[in-house]
C-alpha cells in the first residue's frame, strides 16, 4: 500500500493511540487508589499496546508525515528502549534475507555456535530455559535488556547517541509523572516488566531457522485480545511481505490470500496463542545456537 492509495489519516490507529494514553493515565493516576495490582496490570497492558503502536509508526502510520508519527509515540512509557533505537534495529530486522541470523538480524533470539560454545554452563541453562515460553515471559525481559545494552555498547555511534539523547528526557518525564502520581515507582517498574513480558509472547516464535527466508515468519491465526494487543502482528508472515499495510487490514489480507501466504511461509502456522502456550509453555521450541547457520567458520563475533 502506497501513500497514493492510503488515507491521509488512519483514524483507527489515531483512536487507539489516544485510548492507550488514556488507559495509561487511568492506570497511573486513578486506579492505584482502588487497586494497586489492578493498576500494575493495566499500566503493563498500556505499555505493551504503546510498543505495538511504536512498531506501527516505524512502518509509516498513521499519518503521511513520519516526523509527526514519531512524535506521537516518543513518550517513553517503557523507560528502557529509545524509540530511535527500536526504529533502527527493527528496520534492519526487515532485511528478510538476514532473518534469524545472529550476526545480521538485531532482533534474533539465536546465538552463533561460536558464542554458544564459549558460554559457561550456568548461562547456557538460563538461555535454554529462556527458550521455553515460561522462561521467555519470566526471565526473558531481563535477558533481552542485557543483550540489548551490550549490543548498544559494542555498536555505539553518533546515531545511537542521538537516539539516547532524545530518549533520556522523555523517560525522565515519565518518571516525573509517576513520581507525582499515586502509583509507587517500584510498582510502575513492575508494570514495565509486565509490558515487556507480554511482548515476549509475540516475539517468542515469530521467526524460525529455515533455509528459505520467506519461510521464517509465522502465522498465528488468532483474533482474540492478544491479537489486538499486538496489532495483528501475529500475522507476521503477512506483515513481512507487506510491511506498510496498516494493522487493521492484515487479517482481511491474510484471509483473502491464506493459501498463498501459507505456501510462501512453508506452513509455519499456529491456530491461536492457546495452542502455542499448550505446546511450548515448559518445552523449548528452538535450540539457542542457530541450527543451520551457513557462515565462514573463522568469522568471530564483533
Amino acid at each position: 500500500m502506497t501513500s497514493k492509495t492510503r488515507p491521509a489519516v488512519e483514524w483507527p490507529t489515531v483512536a487507539l493511540l489516544l485510548a492507550t494514553y488514556g488507559v495509561w493515565a487511568a492506570a497511573v493516576f486513578w486506579l492505584p487508589e482502588w487497586s494497586l495490582p489492578g493498576a500494575v496490570v493495566l499500566a503493563g497492558l498500556a505499555i505493551t499496546q504503546h510498543a505495538s503502536l511504536q512498531h506501527e509508526v516505524i512502518h509509516g502510520h498513521p499519518f503521511l508525515n513520519q516526523r509527526l508519527n514519531a512524535g506521537l509515540v516518543r513518550p517513553a512509557l517503557s523507560l528502557v528502549i529509545p524509540y530511535g533505537r527500536f526504529r533502527d534495529t527493527h528496520l534492519a530486522h526487515h532485511r528478510d534475507a538476514n532473518l534469524t541470523d545472529p550476526y545480521d538480524d538485531p532482533e534474533t533470539n539465536f546465538l552463533s555456535e561460536a558464542t554458544w560454545r564459549c558460554l559457561p554452563e550456568v548461562l547456557k541453562a538460563v538461555l535454554r530455559f529462556n527458550n521455553t515460553l515460561l522462561g521467555r515471559v519470566s526471565v526473558g525481559p531481563l535477558i533481552g535488556l542485557v543483550f540489548f545494552f551490550v549490543s548498544e555498547v559494542r555498536g555505539w555511534n553518533r546515531r545511537a547517541a542521538r537516539s539516547w539523547a532524545a530518549h533520556v528526557p522523555m523517560a525522565l518525564g515519565v518518571v516525573a509523572l509517576v513520581a507525582v502520581s499515586p502509583i509507587p515507582i517500584w510498582a510502575y517498574l513492575c508494570a514495565v516488566y509486565l509490558g515487556l513480558a507480554l511482548l515476549k509472547i509475540r516475539t517468542f516464535l515469530e521467526h524460525r531457522a529455515h533455509d528459505m527466508s520467506r519461510a521464517r515468519s509465522v502465522i498465528v491465526e488468532d483474533r482474540g485480545p492478544l491479537a489486538l494487543l499486538f496489532l495483528n502482528n501475529n500475522f507476521h508472515a503477512v506483515h513481512h511481505m507487506h510491511p506498510h499495510v496498516a494493522w487493521y487490514d492484515l487479517p482481511a489480507m491474510y484471509r483473502a490470500g491464506r493459501d498463498r501466504f501459507l505456501a510462501c511461509n512453508g506452513g509455519y502456522r499456529y491456530s491461536c496463542y492457546g495452542s502455542v502456550f499448550a505446546r511450548y509453555l515448559v518445552r523449548a521450541k528452538d535450540p539457542v545456537a542457530h541450527p543451520n547457520l551457513r557462515r565462514v567458520t573463522e568469522k568471530v563475533d564483533a
